[in-house]
């Protein structure tokens, strides 16, 4: 995994995403996931070239199922953006790098995208 990428922690998702100062983009993700893999290098790529002004993090949805049942993950990956602990956009599927680099462009810009996101 790449430097700039930071893989959630057991019991610490709130504390790597919801509670950063920064926007974070969170890769869900499972080891036996193909289209995961094929989309990692063009996640860690993005998180060198934006990884001074968002922070990049991977979440096994094995390993943390509950995260991704709040937040309403039924296919991966899914790439979320949180700002100010709220989800703001969405991604689901494998998508090119550059489609992925749009949606962190325009939330770096302040755009959010109304999306169905299930937090109970």
């Amino acid at each position: 995994m790449s430097e700039s990428v930071a893989e959630i922690q057991k019991d610490a998702f709130d504390q790597q995403v919801l509670e950063q100062s920064q926007p974070v983009i969170v890769d869900f993700w499972a080891p036996w996931c193909g289209p995961c893999k094929a989309m990692a290098p063009a996640f860690a790529s993005l998180a060198e070239t934006y990884g001074n002004q968002m922070k990049f993090a991977k979440c096994n949805v094995d390993d943390h199922a509950s995260v991704a049942q709040r937040y309403g993950i039924q296919s991966i990956p899914t790439l979320m953006i949180f700002q100010e602990g709220q989800p703001i956009h969405s991604v689901t599927g494998m998508v090119s790098q550059s489609v992925l680099e749009d949606t962190i462009q325009k939330a770096l810009a302040g755009e959010s995208t109304p999306a169905p996101f299930i937090v109970n």
